[in-house]
């Protein structure tokens, strides 16, 4: 046996033997799912699961930081898969959290520090979390997590009180949902003389009398509400969760003026061809357009195993609602509808929720969205340049503000999807770079009605963005009709093998092009396609850098 020193994470599920007694095989099914899930950030965070007893759960973390992220990051996730099922049927852990000295004795931990977690979860709040006064000292100033100072708390079979802090949940729109306030242990009790008790019970008494007439009499109704632990999803600052899934964000599509968009270099003519969805198809949860990955694993989980009377809702802007186990169709469609549009209105979605799938049939009737082939980000350190929201091509005054508030101080992964006329989409704190470009590439895509491209990933442009030119939209030679028909071809293979570097497309009054390729920057790709179009032409003129048309500042 060996002591050391350790976050101790304890966590079990609120109601578990009623939600067994109810309908066994569909708890314990969710119940493994949900395992997936907490086994997976727990992993993820560095912790180790060293003891598990039916749907109790304990782990030791070396950091009470990654403790508490760690619990965060599971308890928004499952509130965010509860929304599918009524409220009798919702699975929520209570989670306590506390750093303490324990034994380790053949992989299993033992002490005060396992019996003190284990209680601080019985104080926590069905789908919350409680910590230690210990735990509190070391997170309040490295996450942005808001607590609720619970005082000192009488649990069982510990001598002393601990005083434990509640976590304050963030909602969808931002705001923190506090928890309800345990009554502490008054310090002046422990030490009252014997005879003040009889007189405290009867001032009680009297008081309890006095409130209960006053309450008879002016019939004054009162309830109590209970704060909703809500899975944040807004791109801001500081989220309390990095890899909670966010949704995108896009302003309202402009007419669009602006050629077909491209991808990064080298450009692209064709479309790639995702798995189609047409209404009637059996539901694929891996090709659902615009929602997270965590949302696909979710329904492929929990949605598909389920019975037939169940329907699943998309917004454009990645948000979804799923409802299971209704009374019937129509009304797990209004359900669906329901949750997902309430989230989407959380947070200011200008995009309608619409139904994708009821039971397990597709009935969305847009089919995929347009994005470009794949790669959808190459990184070439010759193009990239620092991130400037002032250097966003075709974007209006609003636009650029939004990205200033929201996308800027947004955590990672974070990218920006541009689109013909300005459209654009962007998101933060998503889990990888893939999710993120698909997610927003599908977005625009919907919305432009065309490919759309990356041009930002966190803190650098991922295209070549030109400063001496202005950009007046996306350039594809194909449909250039500045160019000769018969040039068209032979600029499109030659820009699809220039792979590397900044590309510069000239013309001049003959349509004759002239190409600067792979060159190191700006000025030298325009410079060299300058140069060779006059070769061949007279009053050559730049028309395209990278991905854009161009045209004088």
């Amino acid at each position: 046996m060996k002591r050391k020193i350790a976050a101790i994470f304890a966590a079990d599920i609120a109601g578990y033997s009623r939600l067994v007694a109810e309908d066994e095989e569909e708890t314990l099914r969710r119940l493994a799912s949900y395992r997936q899930v907490t086994d997976d950030f727990i992993a993820k965070c560095g912790g180790r699961i060293f003891n598990t007893a039916g749907d109790a759960v304990l782990a030791e973390f070396p950091s009470a930081v990654e403790a508490v992220r760690c619990a965060i990051d599971i308890q928004e996730s499952l509130r965010t898969r509860n929304m599918a099922y009524p409220p009798s049927r919702q699975m929520s852990f209570r989670i306590g959290i506390t750093i303490g000295d324990v034994v380790e004795r053949d992989g299993d931990l033992l002490g005060d520090g396992v019996n003190i977690a284990a209680r601080l979860e019985g104080l926590a709040e069905v789908g919350g979390i409680c910590v230690s006064r210990a735990v509190h000292e070391q997170v309040a100033n490295k996450l942005s997590v808001q607590f609720a100072d619970i005082g000192a708390q009488e649990v069982k079979n510990i001598p002393t009180p601990v005083h434990a802090y509640m976590v304050a949940m963030r909602r969808e729109d931002g705001t923190y949902a506090m928890p309800q306030v345990k009554k502490p242990i008054k310090a002046a009790a422990a030490g009252a003389p014997a005879w003040m008790w009889p007189a405290a019970v009867t001032l009680v008494l009297l008081a309890a009398i006095g409130v209960g007439g006053f309450l008879y009499y002016t019939k004054l109704e009162t309830s109590a509400t209970k704060p909703a632990v809500v899975a944040s999803s807004t791109p801001a600052p500081a989220p309390l969760v990095s890899a909670s899934p966010a949704p995108l964000v896009a302003p309202s599509p402009s007419a669009m003026t602006a050629p077909t968009a491209k991808p990064v270099p080298p450009p692209q003519l064709a479309v790639s061809a995702p798995p189609s969805i047409a209404s009637g198809d059996k539901l694929a949860t891996d090709i659902i357009p615009f929602v997270s990955d965590r949302t696909r694993i979710a329904l492929a989980t929990e949605y598909v195993p389920a019975g037939d009377s169940k329907a699943l809702a998309i917004n454009i802007n990645g948000f979804a609602g799923w409802s299971v186990a209704q009374p019937n169709q129509d009304a797990a469609k209004t359900s669906a509808l329901e949750q997902c549009q309430k989230r989407a209105d959380n947070v200011g979605s200008p995009r309608k929720c619409e139904l994708y799938a009821v039971g397990n049939a597709v009935v969305y009737a847009h089919g995929q969205p347009p994005v470009p082939p794949l790669p959808w980000v190459k990184r070439d350190a010759l193009i990239e340049k620092p991130y400037a929201t002032k250097d966003v091509p075709l974007l209006r005054e609003a636009a650029r503000a939004r990205l200033d508030s929201l996308f800027v101080p947004g955590h990672k992964t974070r990218t920006i999807a541009l689109g013909p006329g300005g459209h654009y989409f962007f998101n933060s704190g998503i889990d990888s770079l893939e999710e993120s470009a698909r997610r927003n590439l599908q977005a625009c895509g919907a919305v432009a009605g065309v490919p759309c491209t990356v041009v930002v990933v966190d803190d650098v442009f991922v295209v070549p963005v030109p400063s001496t030119l202005r950009v007046t939209g996306f350039f594809k030679a194909a449909d250039s009709s500045v160019i000769m028909p018969g040039e068209r071809s032979d600029v499109v293979r030659k820009l699809a093998d220039a792979t590397a570097g900044w590309n510069a497309v000239a013309v001049g009054t003959q349509g004759r092009p002239g190409l600067g390729l792979k060159a190191e920057n700006e000025q030298s790709a325009v410079n060299a396609a300058l140069g060779d179009c006059a070769k061949r032409d007279s009053d050559c003129h730049v028309i395209a850098v990278g991905p854009f048309t161009v045209g004088p500042n």
